[in-house]
């Protein structure tokens, strides 16, 4: 019924959890999850947990929060994301909030993965953080979004204003909202999710990051997803039903290998 279009569980403090969590996301009919990679060392527990489970699809690339980290090559990627598991390229974006200074490299990382995601065909998984007029750019100049060439793609973790959104949505880009959406200080972003259409949204969890309400502050997991499902449906005036419905369609148009 719900599917979490972005989840960390290789992380050790769910890795150490996995049956538990697997049985979280069945008692909150929770079907499916996809679990991003953030750099290439622990890429290998990605693709094992999908290769494990087949209801967990997972992605290739290096967050751009990771500088301390081997450069992935166009190649590496297309190389990589040659496996029936994997389902998309990412996370991969900019971050200015986090890291300062000369920051060209990170660019150089996000424009990397562009190509590769267009090479291969596979979406990009974007994250953007105090950085959103860059990313948009880098995504036009690149030719990220269908309007490009190239193809679709998501906006993970969306915080940004609504003019961001409606930008990436313009290069055929989904607006994903994780937990955050659903915390009380969080009104900007509310009135971002109630203009974002149904049609172009994801959810997520982000998991083990940013649990919703009623779990703020306590550690997240993909099970968590009916959450932030339950206050979208709240938020736009519609069924729960429809929001899992719409949302878990448009996670497999968006990762059409998914559906194999």
């Amino acid at each position: 019924m719900f599917i979490d279009s972005h989840c960390h569980i290789n992380f050790p403090e769910l890795a150490a959890r996995m049956p538990e969590v697997l049985a979280k996301m069945a008692e909150n009919q929770v079907t499916h999850a996809l679990c991003v990679s953030v750099d290439l060392p622990d890429f290998p527990q990605v693709l094992a947990l999908a290769e494990q489970y087949p209801h967990i699809f997972a992605s290739v690339g290096v967050h751009p929060d990771y500088e301390d980290t081997p450069e992935p090559t166009v190649q590496q990627l297309v190389d990589l994301a040659d496996h029936p598991k994997i389902v998309a390229i990412g996370e991969t974006g900019l971050d200015y909030y986090r890291l300062k200074g000369d920051l060209d490299w990170q660019r150089e990382r996000f424009r990397v993965h562009i190509r590769a995601s267009r090479e291969t065909r596979k979406p990009l998984i974007i994250h953007t953080r105090a950085a959103s007029e860059d990313t948009i750019r880098l995504m036009k100049e690149e030719g990220a979004g269908t309007d490009a060439g190239g193809v679709a793609g998501v906006m993970h973790c969306f915080t940004e204003s609504l003019e961001v959104a409606q930008a990436a949505m313009a290069q055929g880009f989904y607006i994903s909202f994780s937990g955050i959406v659903t915390f009380k200080s969080a009104k900007d972003l509310q009135a971002v999710a109630l203009a974002v259409p149904l049609e172009r949204m994801l959810i997520e969890t982000d998991s083990p990051y940013l649990a919703p309400v009623p779990f703020r502050g306590r550690m997240n997991e993909p099970g968590y997803v009916a959450h932030v499902a339950e206050y979208i449906a709240t938020l736009k005036g519609v069924s729960l039903r429809d929001v899992a419905a719409q949302t878990s369609e448009n996670f497999f148009n968006l990762f059409q290998t998914a559906r194999s």
